[in-house]
Parts: C-alpha cells; structure tokens; sequence
C-alpha cells in the first residue's frame, strides 16, 4: 500500500491528518473496506487501531491483507481473534506499562523507546496529537472535556493540567 493512510469524519479532522503526513484519508463513520479498496493501493499489511476497535473489527478483517499485522491499544468490550486466523493475521496489543508491571527482563527498553520518540519529536520527525490545554484538571473541566469526546467534535488530544 502506497502512502500512509488514517481516518477522519470531518473536514477539520481530514485536514488534520493530513498535516500529520497521511497520504490517504477514509471516513470512520463509514464501512472502511470499501473505502480501502475504492481507493486502488492494495490491502494494507498494517492496521493500527487507536479507538473503537470493536466498532471496527469486522471491517479490518476483510481490509487487511494475508499475513498482515494488525495493532490495537484500546480496550473493546470483546475481541474475537478468530476471525483473523484465515489470513493468518497476527495480533499485536500494546500497553505501555506491561514492562514496569510485570517487571520483565527488558524494562530498560522502555527508557531507550522513550528517548527515541523524544530524539524524533525534537528532529521535527513526529509530533504530538494534542491539540488543545483544557486547564486545571478538576470536576468541572474532567466533565466538560468527556462531554467533548462523547460528542464526537474532538481532535486529537485535549491535556488535562495541574496534577
């Protein structure tokens, strides 16, 4: 597949991640295979899921492609790997914290990841999804920024301040 494709519902959003360096962008509120295929690059080898995995997982079986591997790091209610056992797609969970909680062997990796997506950050090679300071975090602001997100008109992240 060509190019670095994301998902995005609204005009700003589209935009967004698209200064973010997505090549392609498709509408998440709509079946995303068909969106895929219309768009003539192939069957991605990688899908990362952020949010509403559940919501989409059928979906990301039928577009990903044969051995492809598939990321997810939120939490959906249920997940089913079976579907993904035809096209031998493996599944990848991330959880930042499974090195300190579980005391592995390689938690020093931790650090060096950290200080590589820093050294990317300051070379302008990535940058952060936050988009907006919402203040002091407290009840008031806690409720105003869920509701926010349960409207569906947030971009990025919004950061909470003053722990």
């Amino acid at each position: 597949m060509a190019g670095p494709l994301a998902t995005a519902s609204r005009p700003e959003t589209e935009d967004w991640v698209r200064e973010l360096g997505a090549q392609h962008v498709i509408n998440h509120r709509q079946p995303l295979a068909p969106q895929v295929e219309a768009l003539g690059l192939g069957a991605p080898g990688f899908v990362f899921s952020t949010t509403q995995t559940g919501q989409h997982l059928a979906d990301i079986v039928e577009l990903i492609a044969p051995q492809g591997c598939f990321g997810l790091i939120d939490d959906p209610e249920v997940l089913d790997a079976m579907p993904f056992k035809l096209k031998a797609v493996s599944l990848h969970w991330e959880l930042m914290f499974t090195r300190p909680l579980f005391g592995t062997p390689d938690m020093a990796e931790q650090g060096k990841l950290l200080n590589e997506v820093a050294a990317l950050v300051d070379a302008g090679r990535i940058r952060s999804t936050a988009t907006e300071v919402a203040g002091k975090i407290n009840a008031a602001t806690l409720r105003a920024v869920h509701a926010q997100i349960e409207s569906g008109s947030a971009r990025g992240t919004i950061v909470l301040e003053g722990f």
